[in-house]
């Protein structure tokens, strides 16, 4: 925990994940959130299947999840959210013509049922 997963749509490849995955880290591991670095799990999606609405027309999207073990508070799920979105603004193709939707989402994550063990 967290664990941050970032889907997005095929025809924004090619993706710069990498850049993307090591600003998304030290983003989110500046928060005092996140207490051990080494807990921090990101990872992209490509979705090669995929709609956006129904009007033809290029449309493409990003979408991040990051779970957390409940109990964080409003203010510090905002900006962990902000975190997120200020990296995939910065980091998402932009291809000409095409609307391109973001979206960032924090899950609580169930403390009771979760098990993490260092293996």
């Amino acid at each position: 925990m967290p664990h941050l997963t970032v889907e997005y749509s095929a025809n924004l490849a090619p993706f710069p994940e990498r850049k993307a995955l090591g600003e998304l880290n030290e983003a989110l591991c500046a928060s005092p959130e996140v207490q051990t670095e080494a807990d921090l799990k990101t990872r992209f999606v490509c979705q090669s299947s995929f709609a956006v609405g129904t009007e033809s027309g290029p449309r493409g999207f990003v979408h991040a999840q990051l779970r957390l073990l409940a109990g964080r508070t409003p203010e510090a799920k905002q900006d962990l959210a902000e975190r997120v979105a200020t990296v995939l603004r910065r980091r998402t193709p932009k291809p000409e013509g095409m609307l391109v939707q973001l979206s960032v989402e924090i899950v609580d994550m169930d403390r009771p049922s979760y098990i993490k063990e260092r293996l």
